[in-house]
């Protein structure tokens, strides 16, 4: 079968005879058992029985959630705004909610849609109605469609081959990953085999099958079993427990024979694939050009080049991942950073040596996969042809 999406290389098809038989040959040796070894894996922990996905009741019997919009904010205590109801047996009715004084103080405004909380036993309270969240799904639908658009406009097929891929990806986390982990069955392995399979679908999906892309998702294995090795390691060596939130000791009491050390590993595992597939497509992409702007240019050439390129990509990676968990985790170090503590002490509690180790376990593994991934596209480039 042809392919002619790649990476605005040539199809796989249509390339010179040496470099069809170095695609197949690489194909063969050592993309082809990485495949099959996936899917032994997927078979072998693929959960069976009854999905453990949604067995536990979110509410207790008798009570349900509601939607209501806000029509008042009354800051009366126990009375805090009233609200329309626009589901359930009181649809239609003004009612008092209770809501929490920091969501009132953050966000409570006339207009909002809520979620409510109805709990029939508190009917004789006056007050049977509790916030429960915010009704938030037309803004974050609207923000999918725009992205959808957005990326359609500009990356055109390509952008909806990567957003099939990513598709892909988030189903094998929901059909596999996710109920395997709920079944005990081991961490570590699950993120491996889900981090592969997921890589497969969103590299080819969204960069087609070429000897490009395939040197890619080499460069990407080899940073996932660099990042695999210090994660196992540096969990164990820092007595990181995963046991530091509160989400993660409720993991715990629903499903007992899980570890939230291995879990701790498997959230590492999968967090650096997506900017490792980051770095090596670019890697790829980058000595592949060189090659087309001079096709006489030696594979050392290619190479010194490509890390020319590289290098700037890494001194970029330094500071990505960093950045990136000082915002999501910005509430956290604002509370750590209240404390009269020194700074090594603080960076070594243990909610934020969680995240330090994974930064940097994360980094070491893209760093490395660049030299890595570019070594490779340098070797299978097609050589010049006095050579």
């Amino acid at each position: 079968m042809a392919h002619t999406h790649v990476l605005g290389d040539a199809p796989t098809a249509a390339l010179p005879p040496s470099q069809a038989r170095r695609a197949r040959t690489l194909l063969t040796l050592l993309v082809l058992p990485l495949l099959l070894a996936t899917l032994a894996g997927l078979a072998w922990l693929w959960p069976s029985g009854e999905s453990p996905v949604g067995s536990v009741p979110l509410l207790a019997e008798g009570m349900s959630i509601e939607t209501a919009q806000i029509v008042e904010v009354t800051g009366t205590p126990g009375e805090e705004v009233r609200a329309e109801l626009l589901t359930g047996v009181g649809e239609g009715q003004v009612i008092p909610v209770q809501v929490p004084p920091e969501v009132l103080d953050n966000g409570a405004e006339v207009g909002d849609r809520v979620r409510l909380l109805f709990s029939p036993t508190a009917l004789a309270s006056g007050v049977p109605y509790v916030f429960w969240d915010f009704e938030r799904t037309a803004p974050v639908a609207w923000l999918a469609v725009i992205y959808a658009v957005v990326v359609l406009l500009v990356a055109r097929w390509r952008g909806l081959a990567a957003m099939a891929g990513l598709a892909a990806s988030l189903v094998v986390v929901v059909l596999f990953a996710l109920p395997a982990l709920m079944t005990g069955a081991p961490p570590l392995l699950v993120a491996l085999v889900g981090g592969s399979a997921m890589m497969f679908f969103s590299v080819y999906l969204a960069h087609g099958v070429s000897v490009r892309t395939t040197t890619a998702l080499l460069g990407t294995f080899i940073g996932l079993a660099v990042t695999t090795g210090l994660a196992t390691w540096g969990t164990r060596a820092a007595n990181l427990t995963g046991s530091t939130s509160d989400t993660s000791l409720m993991l715990q009491g629903n499903f007992p024979g899980l570890r939230l050390q291995d879990l701790l590993l498997c959230g590492i595992v999968i967090a650096g694939l997506g900017a490792l597939n980051d770095v090596t497509i670019t890697q790829a992409s980058a000595v592949w050009e060189l090659h087309a702007a001079d096709r006489s240019m030696p594979r050392r050439r290619l190479w010194i080049g490509g890390m020319r390129i590289g290098r700037d990509h890494i001194a970029s990676t330094v500071y990505t991942l960093a950045f990136a968990y000082v915002g999501t985790a910005l509430p956290v170090l604002l509370m750590a950073a209240s404390y009269d503590r020194g700074l090594v002490d603080t960076l070594m509690a243990g909610e934020i040596a969680e995240e330090v180790v994974r930064t940097l376990v994360s980094s070491i593994g893209l760093v490395l996969a660049i030299p890595a991934t570019t070594a490779i596209a340098a070797a299978l480039v097609r050589p010049p042809a006095a050579r």
